[in-house]
């Protein structure tokens, strides 16, 4: 029989957070719930720090190098959820400096938020929390604790134990970042392939 791993869902996510200051969990988040101003908080509260968290820009939310092109009245509309929309390396190519404005990618060197061509962009969205992967879901709801017990309750050692999981929350999501970005040091591009020296192959010499 296999085993259903279900990930957080912005309940329990909710629940944890009131489990972690002492308080009862809830069954539902409605506006009964919400009329309650400390579930109120703790809601918004994890809205925010799941925001904070996504804006650094993980592999999960992150595209490199989309090839977009204008609309037919040769603007680039900024998806609602993009939390970045810059032109890829743009600390490279100076030819033009791209800004949000109304909506819109405005273009500072040329004063004007009318493109004529496409380009490739790099691009970071805001996503909701159930769509987060589990590691960085589990980071997102210990740094809410700490802020929780921070604002509401009146105890420094439940903020320094919060504290600790919450480090070590981090450093799971950022081992998941590693292994799901399949990041290295030698900073090779998309769609190009790199055979790491085997010392096994020195025996066959």
């Amino acid at each position: 029989m296999a085993i259903q791993i279900s990930t957080d869902t912005e309940l329990s996510a909710v629940n944890s957070i009131l489990g972690s200051i002492g308080q009862s969990p809830i069954t539902a988040i409605d506006d009964t719930a919400l009329l309650n101003p400390e579930i109120s908080f703790i809601k918004n509260l994890l809205e925010e720090v799941s925001k904070d968290v996504q804006t650094k820009g993980w592999h999960f939310n992150t595209i490199l190098r989309k090839k977009i092109e204008p609309d037919s009245n040769g603007n680039f509309l900024i998806p609602a959820n993009a939390i970045l929309f810059d032109i890829s390396e743009g600390q490279i190519d100076r030819q033009r400096d791209v800004v949000r404005k109304n909506g819109k990618l405005y273009d500072l060197v040329h004063d004007t938020d009318v493109f004529t061509q496409g380009f490739y962009f790099d691009i970071i969205s805001l996503y909701q929390f159930t769509d987060v992967p589990p590691a960085i879901q589990r980071y997102i709801i210990s740094r809410a604790a700490v802020r929780a017990a921070t604002q509401l309750v009146s105890n420094t050692e439940l903020v320094k134990l919060l504290q600790l999981e919450e480090a070590q929350a981090r450093a799971n999501a950022l081992e998941y970042e590693t292994e799901q970005g399949d990041h290295n040091f030698m900073g090779f591009p998309q769609e190009t392939s790199y055979r790491a020296y085997q010392p096994y192959k020195a025996l066959i010499r």
